[in-house]
């Protein structure tokens, strides 16, 4: 693990989720830039000391070195934005599968970067954009694949945060002052954050992909360097129409990511604070209501529930899904045998260049006079 040493949110959530089938193990980590902190980190996580690195670039070199089966596998990746692009790099040059947080990288430059890397080296890189992992998301995916709703024609994504309202950065809050830090965090507040996580759920859900946009972006908050506001409208390759609004000003509000997909012959309802339940609306017979580990669901949905019905399933699962499918596929890979299809499905550095994508013109529409851009 590069990142997620004391007082990090994100590097517990991915260890948490990278345990819970039992798959994966942490062997070794840099967890901080500061290499004193690494150190009472790794004592912290009960690793011996002699895999507890300074940096990331000792942690690849020496870790390159051991024998086969002694060394690390794959690196994940829990920094801040500005971070994720070198030891990522460097991974991929030595060898090593990865898995990132979103976003991507820094910027599209990086991005482009990596794609290439990975094409050129063949390795896996799978990137946390974790609410796919749901398995009403992917009871959602398959009905739309399967043409259970028909052609799709109008999608509705919004995730609304409230936490930013204020000028939280000021009071020294360590999450607030890298995500609101033009330097740290890249050219986008809210959208960077959490509209790209809207972005790729829509495109993952109806497999279709943005081609136009128009944005309104905004900074609510005085003396705030990033929007924490936004409003974009999309144009689908199919020719859907689609809505997109993210924000962090919108008081009260936890993490109510929620979307709505209109097909010729129904639509479908997803809230991610209540993702058990999957709303089914038909044209013509009454509305559905499909529950997590219930009895008609697709392959696909069935595949990434573990209790029986009724028991919830929620964020930290929907991570582990992640994980557990790159574990899958990585075990299939060093076996030299195949993994069944469904375990095949998580966000890939192709997904990441598509988010990094939609941010760089999502700003280009919000701050340009021609407001239609093209993705």
């Amino acid at each position: 693990m590069v990142g997620g040493g004391r007082g990090a949110f994100i590097g517990a959530v991915h260890r948490m989720a990278a345990a819970l089938d039992g798959q994966i193990e942490l062997v070794c980590g840099a967890f901080s830039s500061s290499a004193e902190k690494s150190k009472l980190s790794g004592a912290d996580l009960f690793l011996p000391p002699e895999r507890v690195y300074g940096t990331y670039g000792e942690m690849i070199e020496k870790e390159k070195a051991l024998p086969e089966g002694e060394r690390m596998d794959f690196v994940s990746i829990v920094t801040p934005n500005h971070l994720h692009f070198g030891p990522a790099k460097m991974a991929l040059e030595n060898g090593f599968h990865v898995v990132c947080d979103k976003p991507l990288c820094f910027d599209m430059k990086e991005a482009k970067t990596l794609q290439k890397l990975v094409g050129k080296t063949g390795l896996l890189f799978a990137l946390t954009h974790n609410y796919t992992g749901y398995p009403m998301v992917k009871q959602a995916r398959a009905m739309v694949k399967n043409g259970d709703l028909g052609e799709v024609r109008k999608v509705v994504v919004e995730y609304p945060q409230g936490w930013l309202s204020t000028k939280l950065e000021g009071t020294g809050q360590k999450q607030a002052a890298w995500r609101t830090d033009p330097k740290r965090s890249g050219i986008a507040g809210a959208m960077g954050d959490i509209g790209t996580h809207a972005e790729n759920l829509a495109e993952y859900i109806t497999g279709l992909q943005i081609t136009e946009l128009c944005a309104d972006i905004s900074t609510m908050v005085d003396g705030r360097q990033l929007d924490d506001d936004g409003n974009v409208l999309l144009h689908f390759d199919n020719g859907a129409r689609g809505i997109l609004h993210a924000s962090q000003i919108c008081a009260g509000e936890e993490n109510d990511l929620n979307i709505r997909i209109y097909g010729t012959r129904g639509g479908l309802q997803w809230f991610q604070m209540a993702p058990n339940s999957l709303y089914v609306k038909w044209l013509d017979k009454p509305q559905q209501i499909l529950r997590t580990g219930g009895s008609g669901l697709y392959p696909e949905a069935e595949a990434h529930a573990r209790i029986p019905a009724g028991h919830p399933e929620g964020y930290l699962e929907a991570f582990a899904n992640i994980y557990r499918n790159f574990a899958y596929c990585l075990q299939a890979r060093m076996a030299g045998r195949e993994v069944e299809e469904v375990y095949k499905d998580f966000p890939t550095v192709e997904d990441g260049l598509r988010g990094m994508h939609f941010v760089e013109r999502v700003i280009k529409s919000g701050k340009g006079k021609a407001k239609w851009v093209k993705v």
